[in-house]
């Protein structure tokens, strides 16, 4: 029979002083180490009361002091305007807030295919365009800047009669759009900004209410030219809902005649309801971005070339159209989405 070993128990250094209970491990051979097998205490757990974390503001205590720091701003010219007369302060702390109850709570509006989206240079989006009144410009800059990672702002492209309405102009230019030439389209993504183009114009926003979701002439692709002179990027955009919000079931041209605009739109509820017609249907959107479209394989001088400028058109044209087709078809209804 093998003869017994008898391990020795021994207290650590410091164990047992003042009191305390020792703390005893089996024999090692060395100062640090422990057998196999032997678990080690378990820490003494600190008891000691924290003191509770302080409770977040109210949010009309943050919206207060966001509003008082924001007058602020403006009576100490604390703020930029850059030379299209973007504010992006005055954007940021009035325009956007003002169109998120719209964009979050009334169209409930889902995006798709951010990530398509660069976060950082210039680069130009391509959307369909509908709904009577411009309310799908409007959307998209609130989706790439409340929903983009990077928080990016949009800038516009309009048409001239845009710039020329009273009051409604001057906040376009805050907002940071311009008019939709070249030159402008080219400056601004040159310098590294995000530009959005409607290429169907008043053509697309003021169809019939029958031809919805049927893409109207891009143009004679103004915006592919750009965007080949400066190779950057070209974002498909498609938005599903803008078409019912307004549904326009005629047009009184001679009243459109007076006012100069292009057209002037029957609705089931206005002109019937006076300004309660102007309230938008609380249809549900969809706004996916699509794959880009890079034309930084091309040189410059191809923005002149006709066919080319053509080609590219009809596969943005026809990607978008495809695009709202698809959503379209997994949409059950107008409102509930």
């Amino acid at each position: 029979m093998p003869e017994a070993r008898v391990i020795p128990l021994r207290a650590e250094e410091g164990g047992g002083v003042g009191g305390a209970r020792p703390r005893w491990r089996l024999g090692a051979e060395g100062p640090g180490r422990r057998p196999a097998g032997v678990v080690p205490e378990p820490p003494v757990p600190d008891l000691t009361p924290q003191p509770p974390e302080p409770a977040p503001p109210p949010a009309w205590e943050q919206a207060l002091e966001e509003s008082l720091a924001f007058l602020r701003r403006r009576l100490a010219g604390d703020y930029t305007v850059d030379e299209f007369g973007f504010d992006q302060d005055l954007t940021d702390s009035v325009m956007l807030p003002a169109l998120r109850p719209l964009y979050q709570k009334w169209f409930r509006v889902e995006t798709i295919g951010m990530h398509h989206v660069p976060a950082e240079g210039g680069a130009l989006v391509v959307a369909n365009h509908s709904g009577t009144l411009p309310l799908d410009s409007m959307m998209t800059a609130v989706a790439l800047h409340d929903d983009h990672p990077a928080k990016r702002h949009l800038r516009m492209l309009g048409a001239d009669l845009v710039f020329r309405l009273p009051v409604i102009g001057q906040l376009a230019r805050k907002q940071g759009g311009t008019l939709a030439c070249n030159p402008d389209a080219e400056r601004l993504m040159t310098s590294g900004e995000l530009v959005g183009v409607w290429p169907e114009g008043f053509k697309g926003i003021g169809k019939p209410f029958r031809d919805r979701y049927k893409l109207q002439r891009f143009g004679r692709g103004g915006f592919v030219s750009a965007a080949l002179r400066t190779g950057v990027p070209i974002i498909p955009c498609s938005i599903v809902g803008a078409e019912e919000i307004y549904p326009k079931i005629g047009d009184l041209k001679p009243l459109a005649r007076l006012f100069g605009a292009p057209y002037f739109p029957i609705t089931p509820l206005f002109p019937l309801l006076g300004p309660l017609g102007m309230i938008p249907l609380p249809s549900k959107w969809y706004i996916e971005f699509g794959e880009p479209i890079r034309t930084d394989e091309y040189e410059p001088a191809d923005a002149d070339d006709p066919m080319l400028v053509f080609n590219l058109t009809d596969q943005i044209r026809e990607t978008i159209q495809h695009t709202l087709y698809r959503l379209l078809s997994q949409r059950r209804n107008a409102f509930l989405g």
